[in-house]
């Protein structure tokens, strides 16, 4: 007997040992892709820039008295936010910034008088409203171009991106562990507020959230400023943090985990006057005890909610309630799966492989409470997936959508092991002996079903968490623009190196027409299709309501029929005109306007 207790250690040592690595690996990949991503690219996406005076690249005839930048949405800045470089890449001198008129999603900086002819970058580093760090810079120039300018390099340590991942993704284990985990101890399992594993895994939890709480409270200043992680000990940026909605919404946190913490403590305490002893023995917490722990499970997933992408864009009122529910599901499922494999499901060291524990009734009342946060987390999660993507083309042409993807194929494989695991409660349900008598081999292979959920579920929440920190699909997505505008029949009918271009047409085609640098591709066709190959094509991009002056788009010939501009940068999102002057002989030229939307 000792021999098959000693293998059946060994066996589940094995499978304890694959699966830790397994959900290492997950959950490590994740958080590397997230944190490579926070490291190498820029984050542009979650507020971005509409609009800017002056705008990126206009050439001014005397030096303005300030630059104002609009966002698509609220920003919080400070002292060390606007940066204004000369062609050397000497910082100079600038005013304190503000807000315009009061209006939270607009900044204004005054620039020194006495600025020469030249160019000059304005970099920008803010807190959007969803908590994320957003950059950028953009160049005007004053009298006349400077032949050079000078590149903006980033001053944040690449550490601090890294730090700040990491508290996140903890953060949100730790929720599970703590809402899950102490549900399934406290609730639905008779026996678990005596069990050891169980409050350990609990307190596991209430203490991996208090801590990526407080690490994402100490990062969020020097991330904001772009300074180093010596500035975690900085009191005038940690002050700047808690005037933030972050800040707020962080200190709620640690005071909620707190009361849920105590709460959690008077309901497993042996001696605990505020618990109910039912008729079989059982301890339940009292009614005080309960509705206070409820209270701070629902509220705590609003901490999040309140400052991420949940309270921006379309639909806030729903999306943030919304939201908060898919967090609250998921983590009661997630901690109460992980609990019940290791403290139900897995035996304790020593004992026998079957009947060790109890499966009844922690089991059964915890696939009831599974189909509830899957039906809860398939109905918000389908809303907020149309919030954030918004179209098909989204879905697969962003990364956000890609990872979306990903998500619903693990929710969907956690889906079918849950569904075998249902028919297993409920087949031995119908059996007078109970659960308890099923065969060392169903509850084995149930044991490795639900082995499997961990797995996946770990994988669902580092994707959940990575998707926090990428820019929604709705606002990232920039179909390319494929436009084709006909020319006037009267144009160049004479004799030429344009004959027979009127009538014809002019094909454009603009990747990936967003903010930014863009390319475009122009071909010019004659009546009978052909290309046709004219002296010169100009361009200039101007906005559809002309709120700004024109700015040139350089474009050179590829082939003959075929323009092409490798750089015309589109200064913020809107309604632009892309308008070409193609010149057909050394007296005539004919203007073309191209109408477009830029994301």
């Amino acid at each position: 007997m000792t021999g098959g207790v000693h293998l059946a250690g060994r066996s589940r040592a094995r499978l304890i040992t694959r699966l830790a690595v397994v959900a290492i690996l997950v959950a490590c990949g994740l958080v590397a892709d997230l944190v490579s991503d926070a490291v190498t690219r820029p984050a542009y996406a979650h507020a971005y820039l509409i609009q800017s005076s002056p705008v990126d690249g206009q050439v001014l005839h005397s030096p303005p008295a300030d630059v104002r930048l609009t966002f698509n949405e609220a920003v919080s800045f400070n002292q060390r936010s606007f940066q204004l470089l000369d062609v050397t890449g000497k910082k100079l001198a600038i005013g304190a910034p503000g807000y315009v008129d009061g209006k939270a999603n607009t900044a204004r900086v005054s620039l020194p008088a006495s600025l020469v002819e030249g160019t000059y970058v304005l970099a920008w580093r803010i807190t959007s409203a969803d908590s994320h760090v957003v950059s950028g810079a953009f160049s005007f120039s004053i009298g006349r171009p400077s032949t050079l300018a000078a590149p903006v390099e980033e001053d944040v340590s690449p550490a601090v991106p890294v730090v700040d991942a990491v508290g996140r993704a903890l953060a949100f284990l730790g929720l599970a562990l703590a809402l899950g985990g102490a549900l399934f101890v406290a609730v639905l399992w008779p026996a678990g507020r005596d069990d050891r594993r169980g409050r350990g895994i609990v307190w596991s939890g209430f203490a991996a959230l208090t801590a990526g709480t407080v690490v994402v409270l100490l990062v969020q200043g020097p991330y904001a400023a772009g300074t180093s992680l010596s500035g975690v000990f900085d009191p005038e940026l940690l002050s700047a943090t808690l005037s933030t909605r972050l800040g707020h919404a962080l200190s709620v946190r640690l005071l909620i985990v707190l009361v849920l913490g105590v709460a959690f403590w008077m309901a497993v305490r042996p001696s605990s006057s505020l618990a109910d002893v039912r008729t079989d023995g059982a301890r339940t917490p009292g009614a005080g005890t309960a509705g206070v722990g409820a209270a701070c499970a629902v509220a705590l997933p609003f901490t999040w909610t309140l400052a991420d992408h949940a309270q921006t864009g379309v639909q806030t009122w729903l999306a943030v309630p919304a939201t908060s529910l898919h967090l609250l599901a998921m983590a009661l499922w997630l901690g109460g799966l992980i609990t019940l494999a290791a403290c139900v499901l897995l035996p304790r060291r020593g004992r026998e492989p079957a009947g060790a524990i109890s499966l009844e009734p922690a089991l059964p009342r915890f696939s009831t409470l599974a189909q509830i946060c899957f039906a809860v987390i398939a109905v918000t999660g389908v809303y907020l997936a149309w919030r954030q993507v918004g179209t098909l083309g989204a879905l697969g042409g962003t990364g956000f959508g890609q990872l979306l993807l990903g998500k619903l194929a693990a929710v969907l494989a956690v889906v079918g092991l849950a569904a075998g695991a249902r028919r297993f409660v409920r087949r031995r349900g119908r059996d007078p002996l109970g659960l308890d008598a099923a065969p060392y081999t169903a509850v084995r292979r149930l044991r490795r079903s639900v082995a499997g959920e961990v797995v996946l579920g770990v994988a669902v929440v580092s994707i959940t968490a990575v998707l926090v920190n990428t820019a929604p699909a709705r606002t990232s997505y920039a179909p390319p623009v494929h436009a084709t505008v006909p020319i006037p029949t009267g144009v160049a009918d004479a004799a030429g190196p344009a004959a027979g271009l009127g009538g014809g047409s002019l094909e454009v085609k603009i990747e990936p027409a967003k903010l930014g640098s863009n390319v475009v591709d122009i071909y010019i066709t004659g009546r009978n299709g052909s290309l046709v190959a004219v002296p010169e094509v100009s361009g200039a991009l101007e906005p559809r309501d002309r709120s700004v002056p024109a700015l040139p788009v350089k474009v050179s010939a590829a082939e003959p029929g075929h323009y092409v501009a490798n750089s015309m940068s589109i200064p913020y999102p809107g309604e632009w005109v892309l308008r070409l002057d193609i010149r057909v002989s050394d007296f005539d030229e004919t203007p073309v306007r191209v109408p477009f939307t830029a994301r």
